[in-house]
């Protein structure tokens, strides 16, 4: 069990258009200039999640690959290629800890990004982490389909590599302040579930607590 809190479904009543945009409202009113920060693996939809949960909130959407990629101004690949993952792991940390500066966004992180110690310290400081969570099948499925735009998964055994990082960075995910389960429904459910999960996490104070699902 996560140290925050846990959510995989919100309220049924939550769902009506009304009462998220509700929901909305205290989320942003409570929130003052903290980011809202995506964690989890690649394929369990940070960006596209992300996107819908910003326009909800009425606050701007940043991508952090994006932003690494405009900085070094070439594609997340060639950098993996060129340079290693090494430097792209260190330009990555730049990146955030300067757009952690940029108070109320949703900022979408790239996978391995809180693996780096001084970035979550960063997080915690400045923001609210949501760890998206998968099953491992949802997210083999979905990252198959774009597999050879994942460089830590340019191996012979991309299911294998996988099962790797996510046995390594799972327990690292779970330090998030709120879970929630990412699955295969319409985003806009998954955004009503993130909502549910921040309006309590935010009514309860700045110390995490669990919730069962």
């Amino acid at each position: 069990m996560p140290r925050g809190l846990k959510w995989t479904m919100a309220d049924a009543a939550l769902h009506n258009d009304a009462n998220l945009a509700a929901a909305a409202a205290a989320v942003r009113a409570a929130l003052g200039r903290r980011s809202i920060v995506l964690t989890g693996m690649m394929g369990v939809g940070k960006s596209s999640i992300g996107r819908r949960l910003a326009a909800r909130l009425g606050i701007p959407f940043v991508d952090a690959d994006a932003e690494i990629e405009r900085a070094a101004g070439m594609s997340i690949n060639d950098i993996f290629a060129r340079h290693g993952e090494a430097d792209f792991r260190n330009g990555e940390a730049r990146v955030i800890a300067r757009l952690l500066e940029g108070g109320e966004q949703v900022l979408a992180t790239g996978g391995g990004a809180v693996m780096n110690p001084d970035t979550r310290a960063l997080i915690k400081a400045k923001g609210v982490s949501i760890w998206l969570s998968a099953d491992f099948e949802v997210l083999l499925r979905r990252i198959s389909k774009r597999k050879n735009e994942r460089p830590m998964l340019q191996t012979a055994d991309p299911a294998a590599t996988l099962r790797a990082l996510l046995s390594e960075r799972e327990p690292v995910y779970a330090q998030a302040d709120i879970t929630v389960q990412s699955r295969e429904v319409a985003h806009e459910s998954i955004v009503a579930d993130i909502l549910a999960a921040l309006l309590a996490f935010l009514k309860a104070g700045p110390l995490p607590r669990e919730a069962g699902s």
